[in-house]
C-alpha cells in the first residue's frame, strides 16, 4: 500500500481489508456495489463465493485446486523426467495449486522410474528455508502439518507402497512443521490421488499405453495444471491437447504473464493474466446510431 500510494493512486482506489473467514468473505460476496470478485483459492471456498454471487449476478474469476498430473512418457529421459517431476511436484514444498503431484509412470519402465524417483524423492535437505541448500521447508503452520499427516497415513491404511518419506518428521527436525518428502505408489481411485493434499507428498501411478496414460490423467475433478515429460516434441503436443488442463508444460517448468492462466473443471472459472485476464474486468457495450 506504501508503493501504490508513493505511485500516485488516489486514495481509495485499491483497498485492504484485513478479515479471516466467513463474516468478511459474505460481505463483500453479496453485497450489490460489488460487480466482480476474483479469488486465489481452495475449490470449496469457490464455491461458495460463486452461491454468493448468484443473486446479483456478480462476475467471478475462480483459480482455485488442482490435482494435476505429470506424464511421463515410455520414450522420456530417464534423469530429465525424474527431475522434471520432482520439480514440478514439490516446489514450495508441494504447497501449489498447479503442482503436478500425481506421477504417471509407463508399466514397461516401472522398475526403473520407482527406483529412480524415490531416491530423488529420499535425497531432498529438509530444513531451515534460509539455507541456500535446503530443498523442502517447513509447511505453512501446525495445521498444515496434521493434516498432510492425515493424508499419508490414509494412503497407508487404503495400501499405498511407501517408496519415500511416510509418516512423522525428518530426522533432527522435531520442533516446527517439516514433513518428510513422501512418494507414495497408489492407484488412481485412492484419496492421496482425488484430493489435493497441499504438501510435499506426492503418488505415482502406473499406466499401460499412451490411452490410459491420457485417461488416468484427465480422471480428476480438477484441470488446473498438466505436465508431460517426453523424448518426441510432436508426441507430446499431441498428448498435451488430449489434456484437460488450463496449462500444460512439456519437459520443462515455463510461464508467461502474457499466456492465460486458469482451470477446467471444479479448477475455477475465467483466466488470468494477459488480455483475458483484463478483460475479465470489462464489460462489452455495443452503441448504435441511426
Amino acid at each position: 500500500m506504501d508503493a501504490i500510494a508513493e505511485a500516485g493512486l488516489p486514495a481509495g482506489v485499491i483497498n485492504v481489508v484485513f478479515g479471516k473467514g466467513d463474516p468478511v468473505g459474505n460481505v463483500l460476496t453479496t453485497h450489490p456495489d460489488i460487480a466482480k470478485v476474483s479469488i486465489t483459492g481452495s475449490t470449496a471456498t469457490g464455491k461458495v463465493v460463486a452461491r454468493n454471487a448468484v443473486d446479483s449476478m456478480k462476475r467471478i474469476t475462480l483459480e482455485l485446486g488442482g490435482k494435476s498430473p505429470t506424464v511421463i512418457l515410455d520414450d522420456a529421459d530417464q534423469a530429465q523426467a525424474v527431475a522434471f517431476a520432482v520439480q514440478a511436484g514439490l516446489f514450495n514444498n508441494g504447497q501449489a495449486c498447479v503442482a503436478g503431484t500425481r506421477i504417471l509412470i509407463p508399466r514397461n519402465r516401472e522398475t526403473e522410474f520407482k527406483h529412480e524417483l524415490s531416491k530423488a524423492v529420499a535425497g531432498l535437505k529438509v530444513g531451515d528455508p534460509r539455507d541456500g541448500d535446503t530443498m523442502i521447508g517447513p509447511l505453512l503452520d501446525r495445521d498444515q502439518y496434521d493434516r498432510v499427516q492425515s493424508y499419508i497415513r490414509a494412503g497407508i491404511d487404503e495400501g499405498a507402497e511407501v517408496l519415500a518419506g511416510g509418516l512423522g518428521q525428518p530426522q533432527g527436525l522435531d520442533k516446527g512443521n517439516y514433513v518428510r518428502p513422501t512418494l507414495l505408489a497408489v492407484t488412481n481411485n485412492q484419496t492421496v490421488a482425488r484430493e489435493e493434499i497441499f504438501g510435499p507428498v506426492l503418488s505415482v501411478i502406473t499406466y499401460d499405453g499412451e490411452d490410459e496414460a491420457v485417461a488416468v490423467a484427465n480422471d480428476t475433478p480438477y484441470g488446473l495444471s498438466a505436465y508431460v515429460a517426453t523424448g518426441d516434441a510432436a508426441r507430446g503436443q499431441r498428448v498435451a491437447r488430449r489434456l484437460q488442463a488450463g496449462r500444460v508444460m512439456i519437459n520443462g517448468i515455463v510461464g508467461s504473464q502474457e499466456a492465460p492462466f486458469g482451470g477446467f473443471k471444479q479448477s475455477g472459472l475465467g483466466r488470468e493474466f494477459g488480455a483475458w485476464g483484463i478483460s475479465a474486468f470489462l464489460e462489452e457495450q455495443a452503441v448504435f446510431t441511426v
